[in-house]
């Protein structure tokens, strides 16, 4: 790692990074292969981000306040690909077969065990994959983009694609535009302390 921190992908333990190295690995991860409209890919870190703002978002027009640890689970949904480094596209997953799975998961347990997470209940898992989706859908029209006909018939996702880009209100910029990973991992890393002096 960066930190000069080993990490043994087969056997992880929470000790095995430092957060300056995981923002990183999100910074320099990309989503949908690396493919983008524009000049740069998209990366995991600014996914996340924008996964947590919706999920920050909804619960504002709720009336309600997310708790931190669910926050920060938000963020740190997509962790072990900042470790791994690759982000699977879904149509392989079957094709990697349960090591690749098992693989993950080792990973994912590292992460929350390091920041004191407890695992997803079926309620928070349901939200957060509709947040996730809702991110995905809207990432295939906006940054890579496909049509909403092929975000429903293709990746058959059904969450109507965002016009406007969460991210926007908080960082400005050009809406949707993939971040150089320097900005995304000084934004992320920023994020994950924040959350992280919280709990």
């Amino acid at each position: 790692m960066p930190s000069g921190k080993r990490l043994d992908l087969l056997d992880p333990t929470p000790f095995d990074w430092d957060d300056a190295d995981l923002a990183l690995g999100l910074a320099r991860t990309y989503r949908w292969g690396g493919h983008s409209a524009w000049p740069l890919p998209l990366s995991v870190a600014q996914h996340s981000l924008t996964v947590l703002q919706l999920r920050r978002d909804w619960a504002v027009q709720a009336g309600e306040v997310l708790a931190a640890e669910v926050e920060l689970r938000e963020l740190l949904h997509d962790a072990e690909e900042g470790l791994l480094g690759f982000d699977c596209i879904s149509v392989l997953k079957p094709f990697l077969g349960e090591q690749f799975k098992e693989l993950s998961r080792r990973l994912e347990d590292a992460v929350f065990l390091r920041y004191g997470l407890p695992h997803w209940t079926r309620d928070g898992h349901r939200i957060h994959k509709r947040a996730d989706r809702l991110a995905a859908a809207s990432e295939a029209v906006h940054v890579v983009g496909w049509s909403r006909d092929e975000v429903r018939q293709t990746l058959k996702i059904r969450s109507q694609p965002l016009d406007a880009d969460p991210l926007h209100a908080v960082y400005g910029g050009q809406p949707w535009e993939p971040w150089p990973p320097s900005l995304a991992c000084v934004r992320f890393l920023e994020r994950l302390n924040e959350l992280k002096q919280q709990l």
